[in-house]
């Protein structure tokens, strides 16, 4: 029979040991760097829009990038938690207020969010700023008007319809109706596919609560359809100007709601004939109305909802550092 196993050898260096400073003058130098990071201290506004957690970080005036690891670390704090991060930088574009750079929490780019613009909007709103707005985005510009004290109206543009544009890996003729090849378990044989500056993916349903959302949504995110990923979205059809929406968000996961995916959903479902071209969207956080006019822009209103503001602490970028 073995003997008890001896007792490990202390690896703790004594203060003062030169291993000791080393380990010492390492946290010190990460400490002084968090201090540093141009995101240290900066304000954020906590806000949602029926649901939708969006952090507005306000980097206008200055040469501060959010790098994908500073996302994931400001989203690791509890009391940050987001679905979407908006950056504002100095717009490009003259009579622009900002041009927005979106973040989901995994780090990862999105080129449109419609709960996150409204938000945007009531933040340079309460700085007296006015109540219109010219946004930019990669995907472009986009108007927000402010039309009630926390209910804001933007104009999402146009959708983007061909399959090149979605963008999907194969060849559809008909992206109102596209077959899932191949087949995922448990999802509908076929969905419409639409752009509104990100891609998605629309399923019609019957009842959204039967469907298992933390299982089919991250698998169809990442179906070989969708080159760039996709969210995904599953609607139930009420009635004419009635749709029920569960989505699941590209880089976020599970969502309370998406504005880019009310808008989605309201395209498809007029391009299918199950709808008009005017319905209230009810998504878990509440109602959005959505409206694709004549004009082929998407105009989506709802309110937005203030948490609270505070300032991002350096040890955040510490440990983004370690």
């Amino acid at each position: 029979m073995l003997g008890a196993a001896p007792a490990p050898t202390e690896l703790a260096s004594p203060p003062g040991s030169s291993i000791y400073r080393a380990h010492e003058n390492a946290t010190t130098a990460r400490q002084a760097h968090s201090m540093t990071h141009p995101l240290s201290s900066r304000p954020v506004l906590k806000m949602n829009g029926i649901g939708n957690e969006i952090l507005v970080l306000d980097l206008r005036g200055s040469d501060a990038e959010a790098a994908q690891d500073d996302v994931r670390a400001i989203a690791a704090d509890p009391k940050l938690g987001f679905d979407q991060l908006m950056a504002l930088h100095d717009p490009r574009t003259p009579g622009a207020a900002a041009f927005m750079r979106i973040y989901n929490t995994d780090g990862s780019l999105s080129s449109a969010c419609g709960n996150g613009a409204r938000c945007v909007a009531w933040a340079l709103a309460s700085r007296g700023q006015g109540g219109d707005f010219l946004l930019e985005t990669d995907a472009g510009l986009i108007s927000a008007r402010r039309v009630a004290d926390v209910v804001f109206e933007v104009d999402m543009g146009r959708p983007r319809l061909g399959w090149r544009d979605i963008p999907l890996s194969r060849e559809a003729s008909d992206t109102s109706s596209v077959a899932l090849a191949p087949p995922v378990q448990g999802a509908p044989e076929r969905f419409s596919a639409v752009s509104m500056g990100n891609p998605h993916a629309v399923f019609f349903v019957e009842d959204v609560r039967a469907i298992d959302l933390a299982t089919l949504g991250p698998a169809l995110e990442r179906h070989s359809l969708f080159p760039q990923r996709a969210n995904i979205s599953f609607a139930q059809i009420v009635d004419d100007g009635s749709i029920i929406l569960r989505t699941w968000e590209r880089g976020a996961g599970a969502t309370r709601a998406c504005g880019s995916a009310a808008c989605a959903a309201l395209v498809a479902s007029a391009r299918a004939g199950l709808t008009g071209r005017k319905a209230a969207v009810r998504l878990p956080g509440g109602v959005l109305q959505i409206e694709w006019r004549e004009d082929d822009h998407v105009l989506m209103t709802g309110p937005v909802e203030f948490e609270f503001e505070t300032t991002l602490d350096p040890a955040l970028f510490e440990k983004a550092t370690t």
